[in-house]
């Protein structure tokens, strides 16, 4: 009940810094905000899929794979964001 609970937390966490992100890169068109948005929005998707894996799915199924994938995809974006974008 607890790690649900926290999980969930951690989801919702990473939906904020996201929209916050995203919000202030419509307001600035600062290119930095968008990829650090892109990444937290990754992250989220992320943290979505350890809900439904460990929580809500159980032992019976295994989204490890996906939900690594995910995690490097949302890194790759902001590594992508870091060295590529140049203001």
């Amino acid at each position: 009940m607890i790690a649900a609970i926290l999980y969930t937390l951690c989801m919702l966490t990473a939906f904020l810094c996201a929209w916050l992100l995203l919000t202030a890169y419509s307001r600035t068109k600062y290119k930095l905000l968008l990829w650090g948005g892109l990444c937290f929005s990754g992250l989220t998707l992320n943290n979505a899929l350890v809900v439904l894996d460990i929580v809500v799915l159980g032992p019976t199924v295994n989204l490890f794979t996906f939900r690594l994938f995910t995690a490097f995809v949302s890194m790759m974006v902001l590594l992508y964001g870091l060295i590529w974008n140049t203001e």
